[in-house]
């Protein structure tokens, strides 16, 4: 398996655009039936290191263009699968919502393995985005939820035009998370391999043993009742953030898991997008 973490003056993201030369082009756009009033829903298509890789978009009807933002999902193959729900509840913001469902799901090509070749599938939709009609121009937010803030946090180490980051109840290093979840076990050594084995594997992953290169404001939004991901890993990145000097907040929710309640689900959008929308602006001017 590659490691992510190598470096060289080239870099990952470099290497990797070579694969294939549509990289980060829209294939489809498939229009879909949406259950929310004055949001349209499509599936798009585009090419990620020459996988044909889907992804929902979520576009409010209205002004355009529109900022846009990308949602990275949780989980791996069918657990965590992104909810029409959830990006429906950001594009009510104003923004054109993006999530893709990385390699090897729901009829896309290739396999998915948690944080590795697959976190190009996100580099490659900041292009798409970037490139569709209803976006303006501008660097694109991401907002990483629980294994999504590994992909989202490696976009923002590695490719052009991410933007702000929000690492939503997000991993933040992968040796905590496979002696926190030992009912993940037996998928990350099948997927990454053994943490003794193949610690580089891990850390490649793990945003705290490389945040001196994300150079993109970073907000972690947790609940202090996580049982799924420890809030330990969101002091943990903090800490890291907070050492390299780098442009961060952090918002704990008292006594909330992993997935917030609506009532406390819409305050906390409703932060997290004020907090977007103003450091978008700035890494704007």
């Amino acid at each position: 398996m590659e490691t992510i973490g190598s470096d060289s003056s080239i870099g990952e993201f470099s290497r990797a655009c070579v694969k294939s030369e549509q990289d980060g082009t829209l294939v489809e756009r498939q229009p879909l039936r949406s259950a929310a009033k004055g949001i349209l829903l499509y599936v798009l298509t585009y090419i990620s290191q020459g996988l044909k890789v889907k992804g929902y978009l979520a576009v409010p009807e209205g002004r355009m263009p529109m900022p846009a933002v990308i949602y990275c999902r949780g989980g791996i193959r069918k657990v965590g699968m992104v909810r029409k729900r959830r990006i429906f509840s950001m594009a009510r913001r104003g923004y054109a919502v993006f999530a893709p469902f990385y390699r090897g799901n729901e009829g896309g090509e290739g396999r998915e393995d948690f944080a590795g070749e697959d976190r190009f599938d996100v580099c490659h939709a900041l292009a798409m985005v970037q490139s569709l009609p209803e976006v303006e121009s501008g660097p694109v937010p991401l907002i990483g939820f629980s294994r999504g803030a590994l992909m989202a946090m490696l976009a923002a180490k590695e490719c052009p035009g991410a933007g702000p980051v929000v690492v939503w109840g997000g991993v933040s290093d992968l040796l905590d998370t496979y002696e926190e979840r030992v009912d993940m076990r037996r998928m990350l050594k099948r997927v990454v391999g053994h943490p003794k084995k193949q610690t580089d594997a891990y850390e490649a992953r793990s945003p705290v043993y490389w945040i001196d290169r994300i150079d993109v404001p970073v907000l972690i939004v947790h609940g202090t009742a996580d049982h799924q991901v420890s809030v330990e890993q969101a002091r943990k990145l903090a800490l890291a953030l907070e050492a390299a000097g780098k442009d961060y907040a952090m918002e704990l929710y008292e006594g909330l898991g992993h997935r917030f309640p609506k009532e406390e689900d819409e305050r906390a959008l409703d932060a997290v997008f004020t907090w977007i929308t103003r450091k978008r602006q700035e890494m704007s001017e």
